[in-house]
C-alpha cells in the first residue's frame, strides 16, 4: 500500500490503512506550559518520539542540530520540500520551519508514536494528510495567570508580552475545534491528563489493529465499515 493509497484509505475509512504509531499533535499560545507538560511527558513515556523540526536559521548558544532543530541550508531546504519531504511549512522571519513526514512515517511504521509541538495552522496542514492525528489544546486557567507566566519566564519585554497575549487569544479561539483540551491549572493533573489522553488513543481500534492484526485475524474480528 502506497501512502497516497494509505491518507486516501482513511479519508474514506478511519480504521483502513492506519500505522502502528499514533500522531499526536499538542497546541498551546506561548506561556500556557506545552514544553514543560510535553518534556514531562516523553520523560514517562519512552514509546513517543518528538518530532524536531527543520530549519534554514542559524543555531543560537547551546541548540545542537539534531536535538533542538535540524539546521540546513535554504537549497537544502527547498529541494526536501519539492520533493513532498515535509508535512507542513512556514517563512517566519525570513527563515524556514518545517516537518518532516519521512521521519514521522518511519517512526510510525516502526510502532513508536510521535508528538509534534505545533501551531494551530501547521496542524491543519498535518491533519489534511492525517486523518487520524490526534490534537490536543494546552489552556491556562485565566489570562491572568498566562499573563503572569510570560512575565516570570523573563525572556521579553513588556511590548512583546503584549504581542503574545494578542496572538494567544487568536491561537485560544481555535480551542473549540480540538478533539482535547487540557486546562493546565495543576501541573500534576494536566500531566495525567496527557497520559490518559495518549492511553485512550492507543486502545483505538484502529490502533489495535494495526498493532496487533494476526491476533485479530485469529480471533475472527475484521475491519469495520468494509475496511
Amino acid at each position: 500500500m502506497t501512502d497516497q493509497t494509505r491518507e486516501g484509505n482513511a479519508q474514506r475509512n478511519p480504521y483502513a490503512g492506519a500505522y502502528p504509531g499514533n500522531l499526536f499533535m499538542v497546541v498551546a499560545p506561548s506561556g500556557a506550559g506545552k514544553s514543560t507538560l510535553v518534556n514531562a511527558l516523553l520523560a514517562k513515556d519512552p514509546q513517543i518520539r518528538l518530532s524536531i523540526s527543520y530549519t534554514t536559521r542559524p543555531p543560537r548558544p547551546k541548540e545542537q542540530g539534531g536535538q533542538h532543530y535540524h539546521f540546513t541550508t535554504v537549497e537544502d531546504f527547498l529541494s526536501r520540500h519539492a520533493q513532498g519531504e515535509f508535512l507542513e511549512s512556514a517563512e517566519v522571519h525570513g527563515n524556514y520551519y518545517a516537518t518532516s513526514r519521512v521521519w514521522i512515517e518511519e517512526q510510525m511504521k516502526s510502532g513508536h508514536d510521535v508528538l509534534l509541538e505545533i501551531d494551530w495552522q501547521g496542524a491543519q496542514q498535518v491533519k489534511k494528510q492525517f486523518h487520524n492525528a490526534v490534537e490536543i489544546f494546552i489552556l491556562p486557567p485565566s489570562l491572568e495567570a498566562l499573563e503572569e507566566r510570560l512575565k516570570k519566564r523573563g525572556q521579553d519585554e513588556p511590548n512583546v508580552i503584549t504581542r503574545r497575549l494578542l496572538a494567544a487569544g487568536s491561537e485560544m479561539a481555535h480551542a473549540a475545534e480540538a478533539e482535547y483540551v487540557v486546562i493546565n491549572e495543576n501541573f500534576d493533573r494536566a500531566l495525567a491528563e496527557l497520559q490518559c489522553l495518549v492511553a485512550a488513543t492507543r486502545s483505538r481500534f484502529a490502533s489495535q489493529y494495526a498493532r496487533h492484526t494476526q491476533l485479530f485475524v485469529q480471533l475472527g474480528i475484521h475491519l469495520p465499515h468494509g475496511g
